[in-house]
């Protein structure tokens, strides 16, 4: 689905940008921007050869629903989006771009209830935070087809290679200092 890439960095800062433009991966997440700012980040990106994901609800200034996703997929040209709403992952999948579906777990109720919506809405992926729990993967791949990722509290290289070894495809971070590890 990533092209093999192991780790997804989440991309937060200018500095942050210049570092992955210079990694050899090609997925990158841009997030914590205002909205004004995507139209070059994404175009940035695009000249260095990055496939574009965006975290919909981590955008100042851009609606997190469906016309915002709409928006970001016809004006902008993106890869992808993350997003925690259902009907965000319906405009994906009805535009081909990657649909990547996030929710956070936080007891049985909320996994349950996560699992109810990707069942509905059968997303590309899930992004499951916080990744501090990797033994849900084989519990959550007995309901879903969707593939898993991790992300959320990742601090080491020893948490990634425990979340890729419990299943997970790839995993997100913010943390440049983890981005260019070999995995």
């Amino acid at each position: 689905m990533f092209d093999g890439q192991k780790i997804i960095p989440a991309i937060s800062s200018h500095q942050d940008l210049k570092k992955f433009l210079k990694l050899p991966l090609k997925y990158g997440i841009l997030m914590n921007f205002q909205l004004a700012q995507l139209e070059e980040l994404v175009h940035v990106m695009k000249e260095h050869g990055k496939k574009v994901l965006i975290h919909s609800e981590l955008i100042r200034g851009l609606a997190s629903d469906e016309y915002g996703a709409i928006f970001l997929i016809q004006t902008l040209k993106i890869d992808g989006i993350i997003s925690s709403k259902p009907k965000v992952i319906d405009v994906c999948k009805k535009r081909n771009v990657l649909g990547i579906l996030r929710f956070f777990l936080k007891d049985t109720y909320s996994l349950k209830q996560s699992l109810q919506i990707t069942q509905k809405v059968s997303p590309d992926c899930l992004e499951v935070l916080p990744a501090v729990n990797t033994d849900i993967i084989a519990s959550i791949k007995n309901y879903v087809p969707s593939e898993i990722m991790f992300g959320g509290l990742i601090s080491s290289e020893a948490q990634i290679r425990l979340c890729l070894n419990a299943g997970a495809i790839a995993i997100t971070t913010s943390n440049p200092d983890l981005w260019d590890l070999t995995i």
